[in-house]
C-alpha cells in the first residue's frame, strides 16, 4: 500500500517504537565527541590534580609541566579571562581552577595544553606542590562535629503540631539510618571539545545535559556574551544527572585554552580522574522519631536529613529540599517536621543524579514504615496501606509541602500487583521456609513509589523547539531537550509526526545547540518529555494552523472540511499528498517554520514558608521482590521482581519499560552494591571498575516482570496525557533492600527492624545477620 493510502503512520505517539540511535548504538555507529573528525592542530587537555582533603597552596612549580616535550601552554586560575567560577548556584564558590585554598582531594589547580592527550597527562603529574594541611571532614558526622557549616540554607517542612501529637502518641520509636551515595558511571566520560572562531566567536561540544548553562559558563569565564558562545550536544553515552553541572569546568577550561592557543582544545578524561573529580549522588545521615498507635497508624514524623554535599554549594539545595520532599512517599503524616542540613565536607561537591535527592527521602520513608511494623509485629505491606495517602478531600490527602495529592492512584497499582504476583501465599511460603532452612534466609517485599514530577525550581519548568517544514515535505526538528540514550528524541519526533499524520521518517532528529533554541533548562527533572514534547507540538500547531488558513482560502472550504490524514491531507472532497500541498503553500508563501513554547502551568513553590506546589502531578508505581541470603557469608540473590508502574498514557511502551528496567537496575546497584569509600587522608578510593561495583547481567533478578499500568491517563492534559519515567522507577528495587531486610529478620525470628543501611552489602548482611542471631 502506498504511502498515499495507507489508514495509518508510521511511529505515531502511544505506538511502540525502536529508539532512532538504537542500531547505531550496538553497531558502534553512533558518534560521540571522541568519534567526530578532528580539527587541524587540534590541542589536548589534562588536569593538574592536587593530592591534599583541605590545604593551602603555599608554592606551585609548574617549570617541569612546562618544559615537557609537546606541552604548548599550562593554565592557572590567574589565566581565566572573565572570572575564575563555575557555581551554578551563583554563590562564588566553586573556582574553575584552585588557586590559594584546596578543598578535597584532587581538585584541579592547572591544566597542561599539548599536542597529544599522553603528554598533557604525562606533564601534569610533574607539578611540585607546597601544602599547608589544615583540618579536614569527608563526612556528614566529622564535619558536624567540626562544625563546617552548610553550603546553603536548610529547609524545614512542618504541618499540624509535631511535639504534642508526639506526646500524646501510644508509642513512639527513634532511629538513624546511613543511606550511601552512587557514582554515575556513564559509558561515556567527561568530554568536550572547543574550536575558536572569528572575533570573541567560541564552538563548544559537549557531553552534557545543560548545554544553556555550558555557554552560561563558558561566557563568564571568556567574559564574552551569549551570543559568542554556541553549545551542540548531538547525543551522551549516558548521564544520569552527572552532566547537567559537572561539564562545566571541562568545557570553560577547553574554551580559555583554545581562546589563548587561537586552535582547538579537547579535554577528555579518564575514568579515574572523571570518578575522582566529579560529584556524585548525595549520600545522608538520617536521624528520626515516630509516633505511632497500637494499630501502626503513623501520627507523629520528626525526622532529619543530613547530606554529604561536598566543598560547595552545587545542586546540594534543591537535592536536600527534594529528599523531605519525597519523605512522606506516599503516607499520609499526621503531623509532620522535616529539616534538611545540606552539610560542607572536604569532599567533591556532590550533584544532581536520576531521582535528585528523592530516592534518599523515600527509603526514609520506608524505613520509618518498616520500624513501625516490625514494632507491632505485622507484614510491612499491612502498615503501608494502613498509612496511604486517602483521596482528595478524605482529610488524609495534604502532604508535608502542603500539596494536595489531587489523583492518588496509589491504593489500585499496589492492590493489583499485590494480586497479579500471589504475594500473601508467596509470604506466607517464605515464612514457612525461614522455619527450617537453617543457612538459607528468604525474604519477600512489596513497596510503592510516589514521585513529584517538576523541576522545584518554577522558573526551569519552561521549553523551547523550533521546527521547519521544507517544501519536498520533510521536517526538521530541534529542541532543548539533550538525549542521553533515553528515548527523548524520538518521543519528540513522535510527537511531530502524530501532529502532522506523516510517518516518522520524515522527521530529522538534529543536535541540541543554544544557535537554534535558547535559555533552554537541563534535561533533568524526568521532564524532558513533558516539556519539550509540548514546545515541539506548540511549534507544530502554529505551521498547522497556518496550512489549515491556506487550505481554507485557497479552496474555499470551511475549517472543519480541512484534515490530516495519513501522508495526505483532505481539502473538502479533494485529497492531496503531503508534500504536494506543503509546496503549494511554500509558492502561497506561507511561513512554514515555527518556533514553539512551553511552561508547566499550575506550579509555585515559596521555600521561605515551605508551602506551595512544587509538582505538576505524581507519578506512581510498586514492586514485589523475592531474596535469598546466604547467612554464612551475607551473599544473596534476587530471584525474582514484579513491577507495576504508571506512566500515565505511555508515548512509546518500549521505550518506557525498557526505562523502568534500567532505573530499577541502577537504583539496586545504589542499595545494594555500589560502595563510595574514602580513606584516612580524604582520599576516594573506590575510583574505578575494579574498587567500584556497578550491577553486571548477572545481577539482575532472575525473574524480572515489567507491566505499565494500561488504564492509567494523565488527568493533567500533559503531552499525550502521558507521565514522565526517567526517575521514578529508579526507587522500585527499594523492594530488594526491604526483602533483604526481611531475611535478616528471620534469624531472630522477626522480632527487630535489622536497620540495614544502604548500600546492603554482603558484608553489611553477614554483620547485621550477627546481631540478630545475638538477640
Amino acid at each position: 500500500m502506498s504511502s498515499m493510502n495507507a489508514k495509518s503512520i508510521t511511529g505515531p505517539i502511544h505506538a511502540t517504537l525502536k529508539h532512532d540511535s538504537a542500531h547505531k548504538h550496538v553497531t558502534g555507529a553512533a558518534d560521540y565527541i571522541d568519534d567526530m573528525p578532528e580539527p587541524a592542530g587540534l590541542l589536548h587537555a589534562a588536569l593538574g590534580m592536587t593530592q591534599r582533603a583541605h590545604a593551602r597552596i603555599l608554592s606551585m612549580d609548574l617549570s617541569d609541566v612546562e618544559a615537557y616535550p609537546g606541552v604548548v601552554t599550562v593554565l592557572t586560575a590567574k589565566d581565566m579571562p572573565g572570572t575564575n567560577d563555575i557555581s551554578s548556584a551563583h554563590l562564588h564558590d566553586e573556582p574553575v581552577l584552585a588557586e590559594d585554598i584546596v578543598e578535597f582531594y584532587g581538585q584541579a589547580a592547572f591544566t597542561v595544553i599539548a599536542e597529544t592527550r599522553l603528554a598533557a597527562r604525562r606533564a601534569a603529574r610533574l607539578a611540585r606542590i607546597t601544602y599547608e594541611d589544615l583540618p579536614f571532614a569527608v563526612d556528614v558526622e566529622n564535619a558536624k562535629k567540626a562544625e563546617t557549616g552548610y553550603v546553603t540554607k536548610p529547609l524545614r517542612l512542618a504541618r499540624g503540631d509535631v511535639g504534642s501529637a508526639m506526646a500524646k502518641a501510644p508509642n513512639r520509636l527513634r532511629g538513624q539510618m546511613k543511606i550511601g551515595g552512587q557514582e554515575h558511571f556513564y559509558l561515556e566520560g567527561h568530554i568536550s571539545l572547543a574550536i575558536p572562531g572569528e572575533d570573541d566567536e567560541m564552538t563548544v561540544w559537549a557531553s552534557t545535559q545543560h548545554p544553556s548553562e555550558i555557554q552560561d559558563m563558558v561566557s563568564h569565564v571568556l567574559g564574552v556574551p551569549a551570543n559568542a558562545v554556541t553549545v551542540h550536544v548531538r547525543r551522551m553515552g549516558g548521564g544520569f544527572g552527572g552532566k547537567e553541572t559537572q561539564g562545566n569546568q571541562f568545557a570553560c577550561l577547553a574554551a580559555v585554552a583554545a581562546r589563548k592557543t587561537g586552535r582547538a582544545v579537547k579535554f577528555r578524561l579518564d575514568r579515574d580522574e572523571d570518578m575522582t573529580v566529579t560529584g556524585k549522588r548525595h549520600d545522608f545521615v538520617v536521624d528520626y522519631e515516630i509516633g505511632y498507635d497500637d494499630e501502626g497508624r503513623i501520627e507523629a514524623v520528626k525526622a532529619n536529613f543530613a547530606a554529604r554535599c561536598g566543598y560547595s554549594s552545587d545542586l546540594s539545595g534543591p537535592v536536600t529540599d527534594r529528599a523531605l520532599f519525597h519523605a512522606d512517599n506516599a503516607y499520609f503524616y499526621p503531623h509532620v517536621e522535616l529539616l534538611s542540613e545540606p552539610v560542607k565536607t572536604n569532599t567533591v561537591s556532590n550533584t544532581a543524579f536520576r531521582g535528585f535527592g528523592g530516592p534518599q527521602g523515600l527509603v526514609g520513608a520506608e524505613r520509618f514504615i518498616e520500624e513501625v511494623a516490625y514494632a507491632v509485629g505485622k507484614d510491612p505491606l499491612e502498615i503501608r496501606k494502613l498509612n496511604f495517602y486517602g483521596e482528595a478531600g478524605s482529610g488524609r490527602d495534604l502532604t508535608p509541602y502542603h500539596q494536595t495529592v489531587e489523583d492518588n492512584i496509589m491504593p489500585r497499582v499496589v492492590a493489583e500487583l499485590e494480586e497479579s504476583t500471589d504475594y500473601q501465599a508467596r509470604r506466607n511460603a517464605i515464612v514457612e521456609f525461614n522455619k527450617t532452612s537453617k543457612y538459607i534466609k528468604k525474604g519477600i517485599a512489596l513497596t510503592p513509589v510516589k514521585f513529584g514530577i517538576s523541576f522545584t525550581m518554577t522558573a526551569y519548568n519552561q521549553a523551547g523547539a523550533l521546527v521547519h517544514v521544507y517544501k519536498d515535505g520533510s521536517i526538521h526538528l530541534n529542541h532543548g531537550g539533550t538525549e542521553m540514550g533515553q528515548g527523548l528524541y524520538t518521543k519528540v519526533a513522535q510527537v511531530i509526526a502524530d501532529c502532522f499524520q506523516v510517518d516518522i521518517e520524515r522527521v530529522k532528529i538534529t543536535a541540541t545547540t543554544t544557535g537554534k533554541v535558547p535559555n533552554t533548562s537541563a534535561t533533568a527533572a524526568s521532564s524532558g518529555s513533558d516539556l519539550n514534547g509540548m514546545a515541539a507540538f506548540d511549534a507544530a500547531r502554529q505551521i498547522k494552523e497556518r496550512l489549515i488558513a491556506f487550505a481554507v482560502e485557497s479552496r474555499k472550504v470551511p475549517e472543519d472540511q480541512v484534515t490530516f490524514l495519513p501522508n495526505r491531507v483532505r481539502i473538502g472532497n479533494e485529497e492531496i499528498a503531503f508534500d504536494d500541498f506543503i509546496k503549494q503553500a511554500y509558492f502561497a508563501r506561507i511561513q512554514l517554520s515555527a518556533a514553539g513554547f512551553y511552561k508547566t502551568p499550575k506550579i509555585h513553590w515559596d521555600r521561605d514558608s515551605g508551602r506551595g506546589r512544587p509538582f505538576y502531578y505524581y507519578a506512581y508505581g510498586a514492586s514485589v521482590s523475592e531474596v535469598s541470603i546466604d547467612t554464612l557469608t551475607g551473599e544473596y540473590i534476587v530471584h525474582r521482581s514484579d513491577v507495576l508502574h504508571d506512566v500515565g498514557r505511555s508515548l512509546n511502551p518500549a521505550i518506557d519499560i525498557g526505562q523502568i528496567e534500567g532505573g530499577f537496575i541502577q537504583g539496586m546497584g545504589w542499595l545494594t552494591t555500589e560502595e563510595l569509600w574514602w580513606d584516612d587522608k580524604g582520599m576516594l578510593r573506590t575510583h574505578a571498575p575494579s574498587t567500584y561495583k556497578i550491577p553486571l547481567a548477572s545481577d539482575k533478578p532472575e525473574v524480572f516482570n515489567v507491566r505499565l499500568a494500561e488504564w492509567s491517563v494523565n488527568a493533567e492534559p500533559t503531552i499525550g496525557r502521558s507521565k514522565a519515567v526517567g526517575e521514578p522507577p529508579l526507587m522500585l528495587p527499594v523492594s530488594v533492600l526491604e526483602a533483604l531486610s526481611m531475611a535478616v529478620a528471620s534469624v531472630s525470628g522477626y522480632k527487630v527492624c535489622p536497620r540495614l543501611d544502604t548500600p546492603a552489602t554482603p558484608e553489611r548482611i553477614l554483620m547485621a545477620v550477627e546481631q540478630m542471631k545475638g538477640l
